[in-house]
């Protein structure tokens, strides 16, 4: 899908894959880990970034789209958690200037959905760029679906283990169908070495 659409899809409240519920996967996640900085990679209208705020995270959230950035810093000062939950529009392959700030290095990274929508290019762009954000011994959950124009799923756990070698271990990949689309999915579980 293309900038243009995903903006016009925020701004008209059409976003099916924004449903403003934490995934259990993540709650797991968020109650087995020491509350730490956090990053969403893709974080849409926010849910996930907030929900981690609310439990002492600090957090941010990264998308291109400056509609879903909007929401997000809406929804957080509603929730009182805009003081711990920061929203930056900003491409997730082009994120060197997060490096240096008081978040990073993270400690949890997430991406529900923005990876498997780039290029093969911008995909290893971006394995390095977590790289550099993330601390060692840092849990990254990765969900990947398989896109419309697909004729089968790509986001095997060695396509996964590939893009993020050397700095990533895979430790855990669960396989599903996306209960929304159909289309298969997965959802995966790396280390910072």
């Amino acid at each position: 899908m293309s900038r243009l659409r995903f903006w016009w899809r925020y701004f008209r409240h059409k976003t099916p894959w924004d449903t403003n519920i934490t995934p259990p996967e993540i709650v797991a996640l968020a109650e087995r880990l020491p509350v730490g900085s956090a990053i969403d990679l893709g974080c849409g209208t926010g849910t996930n970034v907030i929900y981690l705020a609310q439990r002492g995270w600090r957090a941010v959230g990264v998308d291109f789209a400056p509609n879903a950035i909007g929401i997000a810093r809406r929804k957080a000062r509603r929730a009182g958690v805009d003081a711990f939950a920061k929203f930056y529009v900003s491409d997730v392959t082009k994120l060197e200037w997060l490096e240096s700030s008081v978040y990073a290095p993270f400690t949890f990274a997430m991406d529900i959905g923005c990876l498997h929508a780039l290029s093969p290019e911008a995909q290893r762009a971006y394995a390095a760029q977590l790289a550099r954000l993330t601390a060692s011994g840092a849990t990254y959950a990765l969900y990947a679906h398989q896109r419309r124009n697909q004729t089968q799923f790509d986001f095997t756990a060695e396509h996964v283990e590939r893009l993020f070698k050397p700095h990533f271990t895979l430790l855990q990949a669960t396989y599903s169908t996306d209960t929304s689309s159909g289309y298969a999915s997965g959802w995966y579980e790396l280390r910072r070495v």
